[in-house]
């Protein structure tokens, strides 16, 4: 059996936990998936209002920045006419700077304006891939779809945002991330809780310590392989097991497994290069980030998956970025990567 591997931030509070404390769970549904929180406080805490907050804080991301809300911010924006702006709420324009500052950064592997794209394959709210009578675009289709999309055609500024025509954001790879760190600083800020964990359709952030002084530990999930038509968890499949202290991390994860269709026997996966408007295809599982913040590490697994690892590597290297690559080899056997800051975290 393999040695686990154990990361631990290189940063560790000194701050001891309170007495007389416990660990409260909670959960829900957002998005389209789950959520689920744990918050040490005393014995006797009232959790209505704690998930009442939560649930606030989830909602407010939904409204502002789900394509799958007809009402939302995003949807009135992406049906907008040509030339207009658009004033945008203070966490809708927070998420978008950042995920424009990581397309910038990685020349557009991750671009939040991708949504023609993203429907055309059928992993929008529109014309879905599981829909009767669904066929993958062809070239045409790809090609009208990249015409309006691409980050450098929008237009930020003191008005707000400027909907050049036909362009469609798409924040579904940084808003689950950014409302992990919303719930975390509301938990702070409203409660003052301080010692918390809390996840978000499978991307986490923890906070301090339990009360018996040990941070949240999380075992990163195991990749599966394509295997007889499905996916398949190897006993042994020549990864390294890994376990994370969640103290003042967050991890996210993009994965080729999640979502996908099938068509003439070829697997397409839900995660689109926009840089050639097609679901990527070259042997990339999984890619693990590890960041202090949550939003910001949801954003960098999409564009390390797209990148993949000949060029993701060095260029996550090259900018501290702690991350994990898992690629499938030719004959279906999985083999693992990691940058320089993900390897300074093992202990």
């Amino acid at each position: 059996m393999q040695t686990a591997r154990v990361l631990v931030p290189q940063r560790i509070a000194t701050r001891a936990p309170a007495l007389g404390a416990q660990v409260h769970a909670l959960q829900g549904v957002t998005m389209g998936t789950s959520w689920s929180v744990r918050v040490v406080g005393p014995r006797a805490l009232d959790l209505a209002p704690v998930a009442q907050a939560i649930q606030q804080e989830l909602d407010l991301v939904v409204a502002q920045m789900s394509p799958w809300e007809a009402g939302s911010d995003i949807s009135r924006f992406n049906r907008a006419p040509a030339g207009s702006w658009h004033a945008l709420p203070e966490a809708f324009a927070e998420v978008l700077d950042g995920a424009l500052q990581v397309a910038r950064d990685s020349d557009g592997a991750y671009d939040p304006t991708a949504g023609a794209l993203v429907d055309a394959w059928g992993f929008g709210p529109r014309q879905r891939h599981d829909e009767p009578g669904f066929m993958p675009p062809g070239e045409v289709a790809v090609q009208a779809a990249r015409a309006v999309s691409g980050w450098q055609r929008l237009q930020t500024g003191l008005r707000g945002v400027r909907q050049p025509g036909g362009l469609r954001l798409d924040l579904s790879a940084i808003a689950k991330g950014h409302a992990v760190d919303r719930v975390v600083q509301r938990l702070a800020r409203a409660f003052g809780l301080d010692d918390v964990l809390v996840e978000v359709g499978g991307e986490l952030r923890g906070e301090g310590v339990k009360p018996d002084g040990q941070p949240w530990w999380v075992a990163l999930e195991p990749v599966p392989r394509w295997h007889d038509g499905g996916w398949q968890v190897d006993a042994d499949s020549g990864l390294t097991p890994t376990r994370v202290a969640l103290h003042g991390l967050a991890v996210a994860t993009s994965g080729d497994h999640r979502r996908f269709f099938m068509h003439d026997d070829r697997r397409y996966p839900h995660t689109i290069d926009p840089r050639t408007g097609r679901p990527i295809d070259h042997g990339v599982a999984v890619v693990t980030v590890l960041d202090a913040s949550c939003m910001r590490a949801d954003a960098l697994s999409t564009a390390l998956t797209v990148m993949g690892p000949q060029a993701g590597l060095p260029w996550a290297a090259q900018r501290g970025i702690a991350a994990l690559f898992v690629t499938r080899r030719a004959d279906g056997g999985l083999d693992e990567h990691v940058t320089p800051a993900f390897a300074a975290l093992e202990q």
